[in-house]
C-alpha cells in the first residue's frame, strides 16, 4: 500500500474510520471566515500513528491569493501567544531558485531585522526600543555543501535566541490546501518530510531553544494524489516520481511570503504600527 505524504498535522488527523487516536485532540472555529483548526497531540503512542511529533499545531484555512487583514491578523494573533520575550533568529529554509520551495527564503528577506541597531538609533529615528531579530536564508545543502542544521546549530550558538521560527514551503494530500492553507506549530519541523527528502530535525531538543514552524503547502506528491484523488492503492512508479504544484505558484509564493513576513513582523514588533511595518518591510 502506498503510504500518504503530507505536512500537515490537520490532514494526518483526518483518519478513515474518522476516529482520533487517543492523546489527540482536534477542535475547530470560523472566523472572519477563516476556519481555524488545531491538533494537539499529546502522547508518545499519538504521535507515533500520525508521523507527528508531540505539540500543537494550528491551522488556518484561506486563499492565500486573496488573503486579507483576517489571515495576517489571526496568524499573527496565534504566533504572538507562542513567541517568548528576548531574541528570536528566523530561518527560511528551502532553495530560492525553485519557486515551490522558495517560501522560506522569500519570507525571511521581507521580516524586519532589528538586532543590530541599538535602542538609541531607534529612538532617533521616531522608532520604540525594537525586539533583537535576526533573519536567515541558509539555501540547502546542494548550493552549500554544508547540511542545513548545521549552519543553524552555528548561529544558534553564537547568537542565543530565545526561540527560533522556521519557515518553510509544506507538502499537502489534498491538491485543494495548495495555496489555501497556513500551518504553525510548536513543535519543530523535519525539513523536507513530506516529500521523502528528510533532513536533521529542527525542535527544542536539537537546537537548545523552543523551535515554533511556519509554513504554507505548494506541492502534492504524485503518488498521493493520484491514491487521493483516484482512490487507488497500487500506485505506479511514475506518478511516484512526480511532484505537483499549482500553475500559478509564483503568485502563490510572492502573496503567501508577504502574508506571513507581515504576520511574524506584527508578533514580532507588537508596539509597531502597521504602517511603520509595512514601511520598514519595503
Amino acid at each position: 500500500m502506498y503510504v500518504v505524504r503530507t505536512d500537515l498535522a490537520i490532514e494526518a488527523a483526518d483518519t478513515s474510520d474518522g476516529k482520533l487516536p487517543e492523546g489527540v485532540s482536534v477542535d475547530q472555529d470560523t472566523a472572519d471566515g477563516i476556519e481555524r483548526t488545531t491538533v494537539r497531540i499529546r502522547t508518545e503512542g499519538a504521535a507515533e500513528r500520525l508521523g507527528r511529533p508531540i505539540g500543537d499545531y494550528y491551522t488556518f484555512e484561506a486563499p492565500i491569493q486573496h488573503a486579507d487583514e483576517a489571515l495576517v491578523a489571526q496568524v499573527s494573533e496565534a504566533l504572538g501567544q507562542l513567541l517568548p520575550e528576548g531574541t528570536i533568529l528566523v530561518v527560511g529554509l528551502g532553495n530560492r531558485s525553485i519557486t515551490p520551495d522558495a517560501l522560506g527564503p522569500a519570507t525571511a528577506h521581507q521580516v524586519i531585522a532589528t538586532r543590530h541597531i541599538p535602542a538609541e538609533t531607534s529612538r532617533a529615528v521616531g522608532l520604540p526600543p525594537l525586539r533583537p531579530v535576526c533573519s536567515l536564508a541558509p539555501g540547502v545543502m546542494g548550493q552549500t555543501g554544508i547540511e542545513t542544521s548545521d549552519i543553524i546549530k552555528a548561529v544558534v550558538a553564537d547568537v542565543k535566541p530565545a526561540a527560533v521560527v522556521v519557515v518553510d514551503a509544506l507538502a499537502a494530500r489534498g491538491v485543494g490546501r495548495l495555496g489555501a492553507t497556513v500551518q504553525l506549530s510548536n513543535s519543530g519541523i523535519a525539513p523536507g518530510a513530506g516529500v521523502e527528502n528528510c533532513r536533521t530535525e529542527l525542535s527544542e531538543r536539537t537546537l537548545g531553544v523552543p523551535v515554533l514552524s511556519l509554513g504554507i503547502p505548494t506541492v502534492v506528491d504524485g503518488g498521493t494524489l493520484v491514491q487521493d484523488l483516484a482512490g487507488k492503492e497500487d500506485v505506479g512508479r511514475a506518478a511516484r516520481a512526480l511532484m505537483v504544484t499549482p500553475r500559478d505558484i509564483d503568485r502563490v509564493i510572492e502573496k503567501g511570503a508577504r502574508v506571513l513576513a507581515e504576520a511574524l513582523n506584527r508578533a514580532l514588533f507588537p508596539n509597531l504600527g502597521a504602517e511603520d511595518i509595512a514601511l520598514l518591510m519595503d
